[in-house]
């Protein structure tokens, strides 16, 4: 069985168990959608966002990205389907929490880490993680002496932040901050011991969210 056949059969189970077995849901879900949350995630096959919540269809808003980045909120200068998304789910969804949702051995921050030629025309990669290149400076100008593994470990969590921060940039999330209707949040998931994490502004650091 190849992989398009391996998605073929999911859908098979996935029809069964909710067109067939259990037609509640979807009952519901077509008159609409009410996400609680925005997910911001990366394109990393291995960070399924509703896999890794046990989330059920309609519970999740989803966006995802190459190492999970939010740029600063720029309208006359760029025009991309996250900021497209963010509008869309806080003003036409009402979501009441947006997660910035990182993880460890991100290629994408490795490849903001290596460098790449922006000017070249496959550069698309480069450009795009080129918006967290503040944020590697910055890491790597204060962890001179750390491995390359605990150097992107660092930037992999600082950028998780810093789109924190570039989030609360755009007039829709201010708007729910200041009003109180809106949270977000920064979370990481560390692939290798199966630990999610998030940032915690009290500590300045990312903490174990299981187990709170």
């Amino acid at each position: 069985m190849d992989n398009l056949d391996t998605l073929v059969a999911g859908f098979k189970r996935f029809h069964q168990r909710y067109y067939q077995t259990d037609q509640t849901l979807f009952a519901r879900l077509k008159s609409g959608q009410q996400p609680g949350v925005l997910i911001i995630g990366c394109s990393d096959s291995r960070i399924d966002p509703a896999l890794l919540t046990e989330s059920a269809p309609g519970d999740l808003l989803v966006v995802r990205n190459v190492a999970n980045l939010v740029p600063s909120y720029a309208p006359d200068v760029d025009c991309h389907s996250l900021g497209a998304a963010v509008e869309y789910a806080v003003n036409s969804l009402g979501v009441a929490h947006i997660v910035v949702l990182g993880h460890s051995q991100c290629g994408g921050i490795q490849a903001l880490i290596n460098g790449l030629d922006n000017n070249a025309p496959e550069s698309s990669v480069g450009k795009w993680v080129s918006h967290a290149g503040a944020v590697r400076d910055a890491v790597l100008k204060d962890n001179p002496d750390k491995t390359p593994e605990e150097q992107a470990r660092i930037c992999e969590q600082a950028s998780v932040v810093a789109s924190l921060e570039n989030l609360a940039t755009y007039p829709w999330v201010k708007h729910g901050l200041s009003n109180a209707t809106l949270q977000i949040h920064g979370w990481y998931f560390d692939l290798q011991v199966g630990e999610l994490l998030g940032w915690s502004s009290d500590t300045d650091n990312f903490d174990p969210l299981v187990g709170r």
